[in-house]
């Protein structure tokens, strides 16, 4: 940990899935694995604007830099391609609150993820704080 109490260096992707419908995979390296959520209105670049995050099954870590189509049949199937990738600092990381500090090419800022409990157990807020 650094003097500022924040851990440093973990990756973060997130992708541009065109699935069944348009949606952001935000993925975030905790634990060996990524954890993930869609974002189906894509990530908040200006604060003040929430966006809906479902989370769902992590995801192994060569998802970090993956990027291809997944076949018809398959989980997710449709074109995927990064929209942004980098590291993150982790500012507090609890079951009910993430803050994060985002270090990437198009997302560079402090964001929060917050559980929306009222709509679901896997239903979180993304947003950006600063």
């Amino acid at each position: 940990m650094g003097q500022s109490g924040i851990l440093k260096g973990k990756a973060f992707v997130v992708h541009e899935h065109h699935a069944r419908r348009l949606h952001y995979d935000l993925r975030l390296e905790r634990d060996g694995m990524l954890k993930s959520w869609a974002v189906p209105k894509g990530i908040p670049l200006e604060k003040g604007v929430k966006r809906l995050a479902i989370q769902v099954d992590d995801h192994p870590l060569d998802y970090l830099d993956f990027e291809g189509t997944i076949p018809e049949g398959e989980y997710g199937a449709g074109t995927v391609r990064i929209w942004d990738i980098g590291v993150y600092e982790t500012v507090s990381w609890d079951e009910g609150k993430i803050e994060l500090v985002f270090l990437g090419k198009v997302l560079n800022g402090r964001y929060a993820l917050v559980r929306f409990s009222r709509a679901g157990e896997s239903q979180w807020l993304l947003f950006r704080t600063g």
